[in-house]
């Protein structure tokens, strides 16, 4: 096993492992992090049938199983409600754990009821799809949708442990699958060019699904993140360029009633900002397109391919969390491996008119 990945946060630190094979080892991590903690699984409907039978046969002491809907569009305040009334109808107090299985919305949700119950307890990250694993299980953020956007309303609380194996991804769909390259993309353009070549060097691989590569892929986004996170933990200054490419992303993922998936609206997201930034003069010329040239080698969207209603869009980038005194904010590159900052501030107020012209033009 290859040795984790710390991240810093003001309660301590939590370790990420990756390395095929992990999972097989996840019963002894959570015995030896936990002891006697009751142990409850939250995962989704699409992931239960899939796991549940392998974490009862591998030895995790799991008290109940709880599965909600597969899918963005339970990620909600209701489904909060139901998963936390069924932990209390089952007895479980402060002495509980919740291990969350799943993509990216469970880690959302299962995060925030482990937040929120009996005022917090601690939970694990077993991602099981490759956005997860790279970026999503890592971070402390979690939370719920709501109609006016996404993670509206939500909490900061890390995880005690975060254990992903790449041989959970063999048997994902392509599409999601493919999904999780935007995020790794993303992280290479706010803080690796390196990276950022890496992945283009191994583009085939990836898209083969190479156990060896993944890992040091998600290894090395993982460690940027990490370091980003360590340094701003409640998202008051350099965390923000996390959010590159997704201020339009999540705008994006609302009109659509969440039918386009979160990491093709991220990959559209951040070639559409970098636009922007080429435009305000902050982005070299041509970088937009060295982003969708990438993106498009490994099979992510890069302009939409369905009509949009604009003013919805609109509507929800007005709602954006990042925004300040009433106008959109966005995080920008300013070239690959390196993020625009001025007088400490890592975002910057954008015209709307301006987005919704390299919009239009994207669709």
């Amino acid at each position: 096993m290859r040795p984790p990945i710390p991240v810093a946060h003001s309660l301590g630190n939590y370790p990420v492992y990756v390395d095929v094979g992990a999972l097989a080892g996840l019963p002894e991590m959570l015995a030896g992090l936990w002891g006697e903690r009751r142990l409850a699984i939250i995962t989704d409907t699409h992931v239960a049938a899939l796991y549940d039978k392998w974490a009862q046969g591998n030895g995790v002491r799991a008290e109940a199983t709880l599965i909600f809907p597969a899918g963005e569009e339970s990620k909600t305040r209701e489904t909060w409600i139901r998963l936390s009334d069924e932990l209390l109808a089952r007895g479980f107090g402060r002495d509980s754990a919740i291990v969350a299985i799943g993509g990216g919305v469970v880690g959302d949700m299962a995060g925030f009821v482990a937040a929120t119950y009996c005022r917090g307890v601690p939970y694990a990250q077993v991602p099981t799809t490759l956005l997860a694993m790279l970026d999503a299980s890592v971070g402390g953020k979690v939370g719920v949708d709501t109609p006016q956007g996404k993670n509206l309303i939500g909490a900061f609380h890390p995880p005690a442990i975060v254990v992903s194996d790449p041989a959970a991804l063999m048997d994902l769909p392509a599409p999601e699958y493919r999904a999780g390259f935007a995020e790794a993309i993303k992280h290479g353009v706010i803080a690796d060019a390196a990276y950022f070549d890496w992945i283009e060097t191994n583009a085939s691989g990836l898209g083969a699904r190479s156990k060896e590569t993944l890992v040091d892929l998600i290894r090395r986004s993982v460690e940027i993140k990490a370091e980003v996170v360590s340094a701003d933990e409640r998202e008051s200054g350099r965390r923000a360029i996390l959010n590159a490419g997704h201020t339009v992303a999540h705008a994006l993922e609302t009109e659509s009633g969440f039918r386009l998936a979160h990491g093709e609206a991220v990959a559209l997201g951040l070639i559409a900002e970098t636009q922007i930034a080429e435009r305000m003069g902050i982005a070299r010329t041509g970088l937009s397109q060295q982003i969708a040239s990438l993106a498009g080698a490994l099979g992510l969207p890069t302009e939409s391919q369905s009509p949009r209603d604009l003013t919805h869009v609109m509507q929800a980038l007005t709602r954006d969390k990042k925004n300040r005194a009433g106008k959109i904010h966005l995080a920008l590159p300013e070239d690959v491996g390196r993020m625009h900052v001025a007088n400490g501030k890592w975002t910057v107020p954008v015209d709307s008119t301006m987005i919704m012209e390299v919009l239009v033009q994207r669709s």
